[in-house]
């Protein structure tokens, strides 16, 4: 998410009441989690095992639980709550608005947008040319949908992102001030769930087919023409780029890519990044050549068994 203003470090600091190191002008942008991060942006770390990766990262400022040395051209905010602080900030600057309507504030709808009766709509959604939208959809803040996109009924846009962290009264969910972004000539079926970015854009690319019961994750990034089935559940920050089709019942990982023009056969399970132009069968998921030929080995088997 980006800042309305830009903000200095010693004023995030002043506001979070917290020690920082580095120029007390330099200019925080946005706050993004760790998966989105550009220059400009503010990005929270809380474990050792994160601190070089979040360091390294394209972000400016480091939210961080211990005092480290201070990379050139970046600032530390020290915090004891890293976690904490962050969704601090961005319930400051994105905070929730609640609606007291079926349309949220700000709101802007094509009038030639078509759409039926008990949907929710939130604020500052934008709604693009000839979209079709079913009864019981509900929109949440900030979404995008582009021209002639289908919305199937009683399906979710925009729902906060399944991001918590444990600690020992229970789960503290990170708060979400993402969005959904959906491009041009998507559909999307009836009782699908499409989760909002967590401080970016969820986004389902130009000419994609979503069929009914499909689940996306916060982050992830679905490319131009990809077709999926009933009952697909892709995981928080994944990439599925250009046509890709993913038949029922698959389940995808968080964080992996999917490369161009794969297949994925139904039931399968996606447990790390997939090469382009291949199909894949299995869980987890593997090339269908090498699948074949482990299937032909384990029917084989019981007789190798008998003769031993």
């Amino acid at each position: 998410m980006k800042l309305q203003e830009p903000k200095t470090l010693k004023e995030i600091a002043e506001f979070l009441n917290c020690e920082f190191s580095g120029d007390p002008a330099h200019l925080i942008t946005g706050l993004n989690e760790i998966h989105r991060v550009v220059e400009g942006d503010a990005v929270f770390v809380d474990h050792p095992k994160y601190y070089d990766k979040a360091i390294k990262s394209k972000a400016t400022t480091i939210l961080i639980d211990k005092e480290v040395d201070c990379p050139d051209g970046k600032g530390l905010l020290i915090s004891k709550h890293p976690f904490d602080d962050f969704n601090k900030l961005t319930k400051h600057f994105k905070p929730v608005h609640f609606m007291s309507g079926p349309i949220g504030e700000d709101s802007q709808i094509a009038d030639s947008a078509m759409i039926y009766p008990n949907v929710t709509i939130g604020n500052n959604v934008t709604i693009g040319e000839n979209v079709l939208i079913y009864p019981g959809v509900v929109i949440m803040d900030r979404t995008i949908i582009e021209d002639n996109v289908i919305i199937g009924a009683n399906t979710v846009i925009g729902h906060s992102a399944f991001y918590y962290k444990k600690k020992e009264t229970g789960y503290d969910r990170l708060h979400t001030c993402g969005n959904v972004h959906l491009k041009k000539n998507v559909e999307i079926g009836a009782l699908c769930t499409i989760d909002a970015g967590v401080t970016d854009s969820t986004i389902i690319g130009e000419g994609s087919k979503l069929d009914n019961q499909v689940q996306i994750g916060h982050d992830t990034v679905i490319g131009k023409n990809c077709l999926i089935a009933a009952n697909v559940g892709i995981a928080g920050c994944t990439e599925v780029q250009n046509n890709v089709t993913i038949w029922g019942q698959v389940g995808c990982a968080s964080n992996v890519v999917i490369g161009e023009n794969a297949v994925i056969l139904a039931q399968s399970g996606i447990s790390k990044s997939l090469a382009p132009n291949k199909t894949y069968f299995g869980s987890p998921a593997k090339d269908i050549r090498l699948m074949y030929r482990e299937m032909a080995a384990l029917r084989k088997l019981p007789e190798i068994l008998e003769n031993m």
